[in-house]
């Protein structure tokens, strides 16, 4: 009769709990990956008073982007009080700007109503050599 040794049973057991981390790890991906889709980039034009500041919004003109064409297409022009304001998204869909780049946000404009309040009262300066 053969007998099973500790080293083997223990092999064993840890084979058997590595397939089951992987299968967990399949599960996670499976409901991380069924969240629904980012919401797709804002299409129209906003126009509002903030807080006392202008905010505007205006739609992605479509050719080579903003600031000068060196950013991809697609993102909309974000300014405060005729000043541009340099926004970023996020692979996720989620949106950050210079003024608070480690709070994301949803759509362009609750990232310039929060970058308006992080100004408090300041105004935007011209990002040099971008």
């Amino acid at each position: 009769m053969n007998k099973i040794t500790r080293r083997q049973a223990l092999s064993a057991t840890a084979g058997a709990l590595s397939l089951l981390g992987l299968a967990g790890a399949t599960a996670h991906a499976a409901v991380t990956d069924s969240r629904p889709a980012a919401p797709a980039t804002p299409t129209g034009t906003v126009d509002e008073v903030y807080l006392g500041r202008r905010i505007r919004i205006t739609p992605a003109s479509g050719g080579g982007g903003h600031h000068g064409g060196h950013h991809s297409a697609g993102l909309p022009t974000v300014s405060i009080d005729g000043r541009e304001l340099h926004v970023m998204r996020n692979a996720d869909g989620t949106w950050i700007s210079v003024v608070n780049h480690y709070e994301t946000f949803s759509d362009p404009l609750p990232l310039a109503r929060a970058a308006v309040r992080e100004l408090q009262g300041a105004a935007l300066v011209p990002m040099g050599g971008m």
